[in-house]
């Protein structure tokens, strides 16, 4: 999952190989304008020992505690004849039935999670639901459950819509109309994007790719953005030899907010806010699905039991969520450097952003820590270094292997012989697998997990980027001087806070931990933050402005000037003009797929 603007979750589908019962039938009308899934579920063969109806409290990949029976807003069991039925409920998420072996038909309403105001745990866009009068935002885990012990047990499921609606999903329709799951987690890893849709369909090598696109103005089409993914999954194709999946669908919501991407095993499902097609637009949306896409290799084909056996009701956090989510954002970045998407300049630009994020977060909390926390209020808070560390640290990680192996073999070749081993349906053990890893390749690797993922020893960034001639800065001064505001900004999506301000801002008046609201009296947001402070930088040094900010709960005015400062560069990256020939030799290997 990959939240915006940097924030967007790892997930595939439990499937068990047994015989296994009837699908429970689904009936699920989404026609009523009242923002509640209206749902029916034919009842055949509970028993006593099953009688508890379960709602997810979590979803892989989401890593946040979601608690949907807190949407449910009625609940109903009936018998052959239509006769009601008691049920009680007897947890957050868990409702029992009064007489189960009589149970013919659970009916019952679920509210839509966008549009549902809780106290709480509000539920990620991506991986909630939504219903508009043009179209409705499906994910399984906040309108279905399942029986106590029938996690496992398959499902169908069968949608009631307005005439004239597409459906986008990777799962393939029953003559019917209906979808069949093989089970609880196959139906949750199967986003459906439902309404008033365009689609466009490629092929990559032997896997069928489908894009599926909402547009609330239907400025945004679904060939425009699949034209604009062609590269990238070439590149993909490139760095993995074959894609191991046989289809793949991207789902896309743009509307009036950008929230970030969840990933499936065979699909992913983007919620990003409309806006008009420029090139930096296109490359952002290209961006986040290079990074879902990736999930393909991990944690579908490489994941601990853990993941394999998701609990619903009492998530277990992963120690390798470094893997899952770290591991997949560095090689969403280096396939697109190694497929001639990006230049090295703005790879080592991004690289330096992830080192700037790291440096604002705790960096004495490990990487092993935050995957095992991530469930938790503290693990949340640092969750966001997921993508950024994690990301580094698998950098690090493939600089070591390339150099202990002479540049015959990077992180992305150790990650493939695994992905062999491993698969879909045959997790690693979650305790053993970094021994596993270091046996496959180095001992040597063994101390650089200990030291940089179960602990969160400061990343030796110039040392190994030096390796293939790459050098590193904390701070790089360029000689040239820059109109500046002199304060930091940390951005959210909530609010804008100032930190570190400056000498001459403290003069202005700025204290730590003030939030801005306007610029020159224009209400500043995430969304035209860059813009309104390029505007008063560009009107040059000297020129008077003002910011409003909150503090303490009350707004205050400061007046203030651009100043004049040292242009610098935090945490620079730059290729080095002095590197010896052993080092462009490594960087040559480092720079391209090794052959396999």
């Amino acid at each position: 999952m990959r939240f915006l603007p940097l924030l967007l979750v790892s997930f595939l589908s439990a499937i068990t190989a047994y015989a296994q019962p009837a699908a429970l039938a689904y009936t699920i009308d989404v026609r009523p304008a009242d923002d509640l899934f209206h749902v029916e579920v034919a009842v055949t063969d509970v028993t006593k020992a099953n009688a508890v109806y379960q709602f997810a409290a979590t979803a892989p990949g989401t890593y946040q505690v979601m608690d949907i029976g807190r949407f449910v807003r009625s609940f109903e069991a009936f018998d052959a004849a239509g006769k009601a039925l008691p049920v009680k409920k007897v947890g957050e998420n868990q409702w029992r039935l009064g007489k189960p072996t009589k149970t013919r038909l659970l009916r019952y309403t679920i509210a839509e999670t966008w549009d549902t105001p809780v106290k709480d745990h509000p539920v990620y866009r991506m991986c909630g639901t939504s219903i508009e009068a043009d179209h409705v935002l499906f994910n399984a885990h906040c309108v279905v459950g399942y029986f106590t012990g029938q996690q496992a047990r398959p499902l169908r499921l069968r949608f009631e819509h307005p005439a004239g609606w597409q459906r986008g999903t990777v799962l393939a329709a029953d003559p019917d109309g209906s979808y069949l799951t093989t089970s609880f987690d196959h139906a949750v890893d199967s986003p459906v994007l439902l309404g008033r849709l365009t689609q466009a369909r490629t092929k990559v090598g032997d896997t069928e790719v489908a894009l599926y696109c909402y547009s609330k103005t239907g400025l945004i089409k679904a060939d425009t953005l699949l034209g604009a993914m062609r590269q990238m999954l070439g590149a993909a194709q490139q760095f993995l030899v074959k894609l191991p999946v046989p289809r793949y669908a991207f789902l896309y919501h743009f509307e009036d907010v950008s929230n970030g991407a969840w990933e499936h095993s065979y699909s992913s499902e983007y919620v990003i806010e409309e806006d008009t097609l420029t090139r930096r637009f296109l490359a952002g949306v290209v961006s986040t699905a290079a990074h879902e896409f990736f999930h393909i290799v991990t944690p579908l084909n490489l994941h601990s039991e853990v993941i394999e056996h998701f609990n619903f009701v009492n998530p277990t956090g992963s120690e390798h969520l470094w893997l899952y989510e770290g591991v997949t954002e560095w090689a969403s970045d280096l396939m697109q450097l190694r497929g001639g998407m990006i230049p090295l300049d703005m790879y080592l630009s991004e690289l330096s952003s992830k080192v700037n994020y790291d440096h604002y977060a705790d960096t004495t909390y490990a990487l092993s820590r935050l995957g095992l926390k991530s469930f938790t209020d503290e693990g949340q808070k640092q969750y966001g270094n997921i993508y950024q560390r994690g990301a580094v640290t698998a950098a690090l990680l493939d600089l070591r292997l390339l150099e202990l192996s002479g540049g015959k073999r990077g992180l992305r070749e150790v990650l493939l012989e695994l992905t062999k081993r491993y698969g879909p349906s045959k997790p690693f053990a979650e305790k053993s697998f970094m021994e596993e890893f270091t046996r496959l390749t180095y001992p040597e690797i063994g101390d650089f997990f200990a030291r940089y993922v179960r602990r969160a020893e400061p990343l030796p960034l110039a040392a190994y980027f030096g390796k293939v001639g790459v050098g590193y800065q904390r701070r790089h001064l360029t000689g040239k001087a820059v109109p500046s505001l002199n304060v930091t900004f940390m951005v959210a999506a909530d609010a804008i806070t100032m930190v570190r301000p400056g000498d001459s801002a403290r003069v202005f008046g700025i204290a730590e931990n003030d939030e801005l609201l306007r610029i020159n009296e224009v209400p500043v947001t995430a969304k035209n933050f860059s813009e309104e402070t390029i505007k008063v930088k560009q009107a040059g040094i000297g020129t008077p402005f003002t910011f409003t900010v909150r503090r303490g709960g009350q707004e205050r005015l400061i007046r203030g000037r651009v100043q004049s400062v040292a242009e610098s560069k935090k945490f620079y990256f730059f290729p080095d003009p002095a590197a010896t020939p052993a080092q462009l030799a490594l960087r040559t290997a480092w720079l391209r797929n090794l052959p396999l």
